[in-house]
């Protein structure tokens, strides 16, 4: 069994996940892919927010009325998140292929290392949009996991089908 983790930033596309099949098609053994979609902290961006607003003072203590408004947020954003992962996994299968996935709330990263960690994942795929700034500095997912991971980390970018249907 060969276990491939794919860190997507977004759900995977019907000609995304061809493109991450194609890659293993000669592949003497099975390959099972493992989904990992990041969740936003709804309550801890907007703690980070105000923190780096330095307005902590004014607008802190008022965050404990929006509680069950951030609750409801989170739900939203872990709703959204798990079907994207569920499609993702669904195109995966679609092509024939042993998918499973899952959503995380802690930084990207830490949770890339955990689930390669977890399943004993030979390989990483890293899926994002375009990110210049981030990439040009090293700050970006793939950099990020190249330095802490001792497997093959590759870096593709999503397909854009509104691009492709203007070509």
């Amino acid at each position: 069994m060969y276990d491939v983790v794919l860190l997507v930033e977004q759900e995977l596309s019907a000609p995304d996940a061809k493109r991450v099949v194609e890659l293993h098609q000669d592949m003497p053994e099975s390959v099972t892919y493992h989904v990992l979609v990041p969740c936003h902290n709804a309550e801890a961006g907007v703690e980070a927010s105000i923190s780096a607003l330095g307005t902590a003072d004014l607008y802190g203590p008022g965050l404990a009325s929006q509680r069950q408004d951030l609750a409801e947020a989170q739900k939203a954003i872990d709703t959204e998140a798990k079907g994207c992962s569920g499609r993702s996994v669904q195109r995966l299968r679609d092509l024939g292929q042993h998918a499973e996935g899952g959503i995380s709330h802690d930084r990207p990263i830490d949770a890339l290392i955990a689930t390669v960690d977890h399943v004993q994942g030979q390989e990483v795929i890293i899926l994002t949009r375009p990110h210049v700034v981030a990439e040009f500095f090293h700050l970006d997912w793939t950099n990020s996991a190249r330095r802490h991971l001792g497997v093959p980390v590759l870096h593709l970018l999503e397909h854009d089908p509104e691009k492709a249907s203007a070509s």
